[in-house]
C-alpha cells in the first residue's frame, strides 16, 4: 500500500495520458536519439566555449528546447531503462551500468508496435545483450529489426544485426547507425507505416577516437588544458592510463560534432522524403558529463552524481506539425516521461503497471506551466545486495555479451549483464544516494556517495549550481520531501520484488 500525497499522483500517472490531437490518419513519425554521457553544457545553445554543435543549436532555436531536462539516473543503462519503459529502472532491476532489463518489462516499442508501427533500434543497447539468445535483446523488447552493440562503440564497430554474429563496420560510429536509421526509414515509407527509431549513439563516451577533420576543429585548445592530466581508457590498450586534458578533450569534443553532423544528416533526410513536417524528433543525453570531459559547467557534479551535473541533460523536441514556433520552456522533465508522452500522442493505453513518467503533451502546446508531479532519482546500493549472493534473474549464460569493447571490462573484451531476484525487502534496501525534484526545490540525500545522514535542500531557481544548502532554514519543505520520497522508494521496492507481474 502507498501512502502519502505522492503516490496518489504518480497513480494519476498511470491513467491520465493527457490530451491528444491525432488521429490514425495523421500519427506521427517518432525518433529518439540519444548521446552517451553527453551532458548538458556540452552544446553551443548552452553556451559552451569551445564546442561546434551547428545542428544541435537549430533544432534548439527552432523546437522546443526543454533547459530543464533530466536524465532518470546519472548512468547509462538505467537512464536507456526508463526510456523504453517509463518507469525509473530500480523498479527492474537495473540499477547502474552493465544490469540488465527484466523481460517482462512493457516497453515503448511493444506499444508501438501493437499499434501498427514498424519499430528499430540503432546503437548502444546497454540494457542486455543484443545476441538472438538474449531474452532481453532489442527484438525481444519489442523491436522488429536493429543493429545495435551492447555498450558503447567507437570508430570501426563491430555491431550486431538483428541478433547476429558481431560485424565489423568502416567509419565513424555516429554516422553508421545513422545512415542504418535512414535505411530503416525508407522500408517503413515503402510500406506506407509509421515508424518508432531508437537511435543511441556511442559518442561521446571514452575511451575517445575521431575523424581527422574533427580533431582539427580543436587543435587550438587553451594550454592551460594541457597542464592537467585525466584518467580515462587508452584506445590502445583498454586499460586506465593518464594522459593531458587538452588532448583528451579534442578527441571528445571531435566526436560530439561527428555525432552532431550525423543527426543533420538525419534531419536532411526526413526533409528530402517529405517526413519532417509530422515526425516527432527528441534529442537527449543519457546522464552528465564525466570527469574526464568537464572544463565549463554551471552546476554541482558529474556523472554518477545525484546533483544537477549528473542528472540534467540537453533536452530539444522538433515536430513542426505540433510545434511551428521556437519556444523555450524550464518546466522540469525527465527520460521517464517519454513513454507516456508518446502514448498520448498516439492514443495508447498505459495499463496499470506504477510509471514514474508523466505526459509532457499539453508541455508541446504551450499548455503546462509547471509539473505536477516531483522527479525522483536514487542510485540503489547494488553492491550490498550482491554481496549476499542472491539468485540471478536471467541464466548468466544469456547475458554474456558478444559485440567487442575497446575497454577492457573485468579484463575481457566483452560484457557480462545481471539481475538478481529481490523477494524481500528490508531498511537496508532504502539506502543509497537518492534526490527528489520538485518544482523549485531539490532534497539530497546522501549525496556525496559517504553518510546517509547528510541532507541537503537547494533551491534551484536561485541556486541552481547547489551551493547553499536550505535544510536548516527550511526544515518543513525538507521534511516534506523526505517523506515523498521514501513513501516513491516504498512504490519501487514493491515493483523490484516482481509485484507487478503477478
Amino acid at each position: 500500500m502507498w501512502h502519502g500525497a505522492f503516490p496518489y499522483f504518480a497513480v494519476l500517472s498511470c491513467l491520465v495520458v493527457g490530451p491528444s490531437h491525432s488521429t490514425a490518419g495523421e500519427r506521427p513519425n517518432i525518433i529518439l536519439c540519444m548521446g552517451d554521457d553527453h551532458g548538458w553544457e556540452e552544446t553551443g545553445y548552452n553556451g559552451h566555449p569551445h564546442l561546434q554543435t551547428p545542428v544541435l543549436d537549430e533544432m534548439a532555436a527552432t523546437g522546443l528546447r526543454l533547459d530543464h531536462f533530466y536524465a532518470a539516473h546519472p548512468s547509462c543503462s538505467p537512464t536507456r531503462g526508463s526510456v523504453l519503459t517509463g518507469r525509473h529502472p530500480n523498479r527492474y532491476g537495473t540499477f547502474s551500468p552493465n544490469w540488465s532489463i527484466r523481460p517482462q518489462e512493457i516497453t515503448i516499442a511493444h506499444l508501438l508496435r501493437d499499434a501498427g508501427y514498424a519499430c528499430g533500434h540503432f546503437g548502444k543497447w546497454h540494457v542486455g545483450p543484443v545476441k538472438a539468445a538474449s531474452p532481453t535483446n532489442p527484438g525481444a523488447m519489442g523491436f522488429d529489426e536493429w543493429l545495435s552493440h551492447d555498450n558503447f562503440f567507437e570508430l570501426n564497430p563491430h555491431l550486431s544485426r538483428s541478433g547476429g554474429p558481431p560485424e565489423r563496420f568502416e567509419g565513424e560510429s555516429s554516422e553508421i547507425i545513422v545512415d542504418e536509421t535512414i535505411r530503416f526509414i525508407g522500408k517503413a515509407k515503402r510500406s506506407e507505416k509509421p515508424f518508432f527509431a531508437v537511435v543511441w549513439f556511442g559518442s561521446p563516451h571514452e575511451p575517445y577516437s575521431g575523424l581527422k577533420d574533427d580533431l582539427a576543429l580543436y587543435d587550438d585548445l587553451p594550454e592551460a588544458y594541457k597542464e592537467r592530466s585525466v584518467r580515462l581508457t587508452s584506445n590502445e590498450t583498454g586499460r586506465p592510463v593518464r594522459r593531458p586534458l587538452g588532448n583528451v578533450l579534442r578527441e571528445r569534443f571531435a566526436e560530439i560534432t561527428a555525432m552532431d553532423r550525423a543527426i543533420g544528416k538525419l534531419r536532411r533526410t526526413l526533409r528530402e522524403e517529405g517526413l519532417r513536417q509530422n515526425t516527432l524528433l527528441w534529442y537527449c543525453g543519457d546522464n552528465g558529463t564525466p570527469s574526464s570531459g568537464l572544463v565549463a559547467s554551471p552546476f554541482r557534479g558529474q556523472k554518477g552524481q545525484m546533483y544537477e551535473g549528473g542528472t540534467r541533460v540537453p533536452g530539444v523536441i522538433e515536430w513542426p506539425a505540433r510545434i511551428p514556433k521556437p519556444r523555450v520552456t524550464k518546466v522540469n522533465a525527465v527520460t521517464s516521461d517519454m513513454l507516456p508522452t508518446i502514448c498520448a500522442l498516439v492514443d495508447r493505453p498505459l495499463g496499470d503497471r506504477p510509471l514514474d513518467g508523466i505526459s509532457l503533451a499539453p508541455l508541446l502546446d504551450g499548455q503546462m506551466a509547471k509539473r505536477s508531479t516531483p522527479i525522483c532519482f536514487w542510485s540503489y546500493a547494488a553492491s550490498r545486495k550482491t554481496t549476499r549472493a542472491p539468485k540471478p534473474y536471467i541464466d548468466p549464460k544469456l547475458q554474456e555479451g558478444t559485440t567487442p569493447l575497446v575497454k577492457l571490462m573485468d579484463g575481457r573484451p566483452t560484457r557480462t549483464f545481471r539481475n538478481f531476484h529481490h523477494p524481500i525487502i528490508t531498511e537496508q534496501d532504502y539506502s543509497g544516494p537518492r534526490a527528489i525534484l520538485e518544482n523549485d526545490y531539490k532534497l539530497v540525500i546522501n549525496g556525496q556517495q559517504k553518510d546517509e545522514s547528510v541532507k541537503e535542500l537547494f533551491n534551484l531557481r536561485s541556486d541552481p549550481a547547489e551551493e547553499t544548502n536550505l535544510v536548516e532554514s527550511q526544515p518543513e519543505i525538507a521534511k516534506k520531501l523526505e517523506q515523498q520520497l521514501r513513501d516513491w522508494q516504498q512504490s519501487v521496492l514493491n515493483s523490484l520484488t516482481g509485484a507487478d507481474y503477478r
